[in-house]
């Protein structure tokens, strides 16, 4: 690749931390998308533009563009109300519920004025990156423009950097004709203009960018160029982190709290999208339906808090702690808890737990991808069956070897798990096997060089 790359993120690589000296410390950035896309381009020269979102963030952003962890980083001191307004009213609250399926239609959502302030303060936000991207990226360079928070970036950029290829990658799922109907008509075009004025527009499954190309259809009556790029696990950093000191110790102590019992497992975010609550219940169901599994498997939940700024999240939150709560009572003894839930997030924890499940549920409602349902197979040495949701976008590259859940049906998903859980060793040998050849054969550097490609294609006349 001869062109100059620049990446374009709501979080970027590093965060800041101020020190008593006044200096400011680069903090490698945590997600997906950092720790996939970060190794691959750091050391480059590669200029990567992110929102400053932290007090410190914005106290380092006065310095303009640095060399910060291998990287030539840029963050941008967005105005404070702007960034409040597209990143938790617009982003959060509306463009996630809406790809995710979770809106309570008869209540929500209520498009008022105080929303239409917020949109304008999204599209204040998306021009404040063009103009970045306008004032530094070098001439032809390839700008790979990352999800749902940035859609509107690429009409700015076609209009005043020509020379530029700009491709726009979504990591969530895409909502059909019938929900883009959802939002206000104005935001809906809007939203798909910007978007259609990509060179391309990435996906992680077919599923989503067909449904994005129908509402381009439904709404624009055309539609830009898709293309189909799973990400894949970072196989290496996953084998690092599960030789860790505090992969080993974390092993340890869930060894001794599984003892001969069979381990349910699932490490999800408190999110609604993920479907916690159906989860338990069809543990719940299990439970009252096979009793001989009483006293004879434990569901550690691996759950940590999101966007808890949101009442929807902090309501979902105490729901999950109830009901959990409610089944360690009634199914409960003195030697025995069915439900291990732990908010913490512990990466090492959680790396150490996946090596070891008999089960992995990954059961969301609606996912982008799941990379969970594929950093499990890689690390497990158990043999453990996966039980995937047939709406997650990892079911694409899965649905041939996991063993696929209505993620609503939970009298359902309670039965697959007792037959996961019954599963002679040979079967499980075989179903092991198979996941970890199709969860290993794409790596980061596939989806990043998808990217690459698709932002240089030749666009057909």
């Amino acid at each position: 690749m001869d062109r100059d790359i620049v990446v374009v993120s709501n979080r970027g690589p590093v965060s800041f931390v101020r020190e008593r000296d006044g200096s400011f410390t680069p903090k490698r950035g945590a997600g997906g998308l950092v720790s996939s896309l970060a190794p691959l381009i750091e050391g480059t020269g590669t200029e990567w533009i992110a929102a400053a979102v932290s007090d410190d963030d914005r106290a380092a952003a006065a310095r303009g563009m640095v060399d910060a962890a291998g990287f030539r980083l840029l963050t941008l001191p967005l105005d404070v109300d702007d960034y409040r307004m597209a990143y938790d009213v617009v982003s959060n609250a509306t463009l996630w519920f809406l790809h995710h399926g979770l809106y309570d239609l008869p209540r929500r959502p209520r498009f008022d004025r105080h929303w239409r302030e917020a949109w304008e303060g999204y599209r204040r936000v998306n021009e404040a990156f063009a103009d970045a991207v306008v004032d530094t990226a070098p001439r032809d360079a390839v700008v790979l423009v990352q999800d749902y928070h940035l859609a509107l970036v690429g009409a700015h950029l076609r209009d005043r950097r020509p020379d530029l290829r700009a491709v726009h990658f979504t990591h969530t799922p895409f909502c059909g004709p019938n929900s883009i109907r959802v939002l206000p008509e104005y935001a809906a075009e809007e939203l798909l203009t910007g978007m259609a004025a990509y060179d391309a527009c990435g996906f992680h499954s077919t599923r989503w960018a067909r449904a994005f190309t129908a509402c381009c259809n439904e709404v624009l009556g055309r539609a830009p160029r898709t293309y189909v790029s799973p990400i894949a696990p970072d196989a290496d950093d996953l084998r690092r982190v599960a030789e860790s000191d505090a992969a080993a110790a974390a092993g340890r102590d869930l060894d001794a709290r599984v003892g001969d019992r069979r381990m349910i497992l699932r490490v999800d975010r408190i999110e609604l999208s993920k479907n916690l609550l159906r989860g338990f219940l069809a543990f719940d169901d299990l439970l009252r339906e096979h009793p001989e599994w009483r006293e004879r498997v434990v569901f550690f939940a691996f759950v940590y808090p999101s966007r808890v700024d949101l009442a929807e999240y902090q309501s979902y939150r105490q729901e999950v702690e109830g009901l959990v709560g409610r089944i360690n009572a009634e199914w409960g003894t003195a030697r025995w808890t069915p439900i291990l839930l732990d908010t913490d997030d512990d990466f090492p924890r959680s790396v150490a737990a996946l090596a070891r499940y008999d089960v992995l549920l990954v059961n969301p409602v609606k996912d982008g991808l799941n990379l969970v349902a594929k950093e499990g197979p890689l690390l497990n040495r158990n043999d453990g069956v996966l039980l995937l949701s047939r709406e997650a976008g990892a079911w694409e590259e899965l649905h041939d070897v996991a063993v696929g859940l209505n993620p609503f049906d939970v009298s359902a998903t309670a039965d697959q798990l007792h037959d996961a859980l019954s599963m002679d060793q040979d079967e499980r040998h075989r179903h092991a096997a198979a996941l970890r050849s199709k969860a290993g054969a794409r790596a980061p550097r596939d989806w990043l060089d998808d990217q690459l490609r698709a932002a240089t294609a030749e666009t057909p006349g």
